[in-house]
């Protein structure tokens, strides 16, 4: 197959559904397809399992290559090499370890009161409004942008400002390169500002913690602190306001799912864990080259190849899973790619099941009723984004 004859990635899969159907297609007949990007040049998608999670693991799939000039990528940005996920070990490990404690179970913990007060206060807002209330703009974007920001030390003040940048930063086709490249100068701009205030007056914070690593320590590059602050801030926002749209959706195209949730919030847990295998948020995983030539369910991937992982089909796999395209809050344990694995295994796994968890527990405590107030054709999708989710999403109760 020629260059022009090669299919388009990402599918035009319609938003509302469950799951692309391209990918079970993939797995069963042509499981490492090669395929055309939006900005030009070509990429390998890998669809089982297996692959993914070998895509994830080997450091044969390097992230730093994704850097070296001429590499096809999936969105219109430069090619940042000061980012964690940029890097490859060691550079990476040295980065991650100065991050990684604020993200450990133990510490995320301690964030629990704090969340729970933040649910209750998005949810008194709520309250306070006539339904209908749009749930992205009154809940599912602001609990994780506001706890992300407090942990890392930004004005809750700024979010609004803040989720903005990063919603045009995360664009694929929704805008145009010149437009992405300008919201990230302005968010750059403003955390160039936010570091030297903390720097004039430290606080107990995360982004203080990376200045003084930086400062009195010098085991960071000014670059690299200034651009793992801005990976923190859009990590930490993004995929769970998605989650927390889109299981809301995904709950209520399961009603007897639900009810048992509504019934025994015991279930919860589990219900976490089978919203993050099944409930898809990104295209793909962060795109990944291939140092050496690699054998994939028998394709040879080239050396220098671009290649994606698709990690919501690898949640789909039936190699993975039994009936994987049932959605089953009681399934236990539910394995699933969603975080990663290996070296960019996702720094906030932790703080992001803390965040669901507390967001369900409220909801369902205090808004058992909660359900969209419009019928699920008429729920307006992004469009053009590395990321899926509803731009709004009425509810009642």
């Amino acid at each position: 197959m020629t260059g022009s004859e090669l299919p388009f990635f990402p599918f035009d899969t319609p938003s509302e559904l469950d799951a692309e159907p391209e990918y079970a297609e993939l797995r069963r007949e042509d499981p490492v397809p090669k395929v055309r990007l939006p900005l030009g040049g070509e990429a390998y998608l890998v669809s089982r399992y297996e692959d993914v999670k070998r895509v994830l693991t080997d450091p044969v799939f390097s992230r730093a290559a994704t850097s070296d000039p001429g590499v096809a990528t999936l969105r219109p940005v430069r090619r940042n090499p000061y980012l964690m996920l940029s890097l490859d070990a060691p550079e990476h490990t040295r980065v991650r370890r100065l991050v990684a404690r604020a993200f450990t179970p133990r510490s995320i913990e301690l964030l629990r009161p704090r969340v729970d007060r933040i649910v209750d206060e998005l949810i008194d807002a709520m309250v306070a409004q006539s339904p209908p209330v749009d749930f992205v703009a009154a809940f599912a974007a602001p609990l994780p942008a506001l706890v992300i920001s407090e942990m890392v030390g930004a004005p809750a003040s700024d979010m609004t400002m803040l989720r903005d940048w990063m919603d045009i930063g995360l664009s694929i086709t929704a805008h145009k390169p010149q437009e992405i490249q300008a919201a990230g100068e302005q968010l750059f701009g403003y955390l160039e500002r936010l570091i030297a205030a903390k720097r004039a007056e430290p606080a107990d914070d995360l982004m203080t913690r990376l200045i003084q690593a930086r400062d009195e320590q010098d085991r960071l590059s000014e670059p690299e602190l200034l651009n793992n602050i801005y990976l923190l801030l859009i990590g930490g926002y993004e995929t769970t306001a998605g989650l927390l749209a889109n299981s809301l959706l995904t709950l209520h195209r399961h009603p007897g799912q639900l009810a048992m949730l509504r019934e025994d919030p015991e279930l919860i847990p589990d219900a976490i864990e089978e919203v993050l295998r099944y409930v898809r948020i990104v295209k793909a995983v962060l795109e990944r080259v291939a140092t050496r030539d690699v054998r994939l369910s028998g394709v040879t991937v080239p050396a220098g190849s671009t290649v994606l992982a698709l990690h919501y089909s690898a949640n789909r796999d039936d190699a993975l899973i039994e009936d994987p395209d049932r959605f089953d809050i009681t399934r236990a344990p539910s394995p699933h790619l969603t975080f990663g694995g290996g070296l960019h295994f996702c720094l906030g796994a932790s703080l992001a099941r803390l965040e669901l968890r507390a967001a369900f527990e409220g909801l369902l405590r205090r808004l058992p009723g909660l359900r969209p107030a419009v019928d699920a054709s008429e729920v307006e999708w992004k469009s053009g984004s590395i990321t899926r989710g509803p731009v709004a999403l009425p509810v009642t109760w």
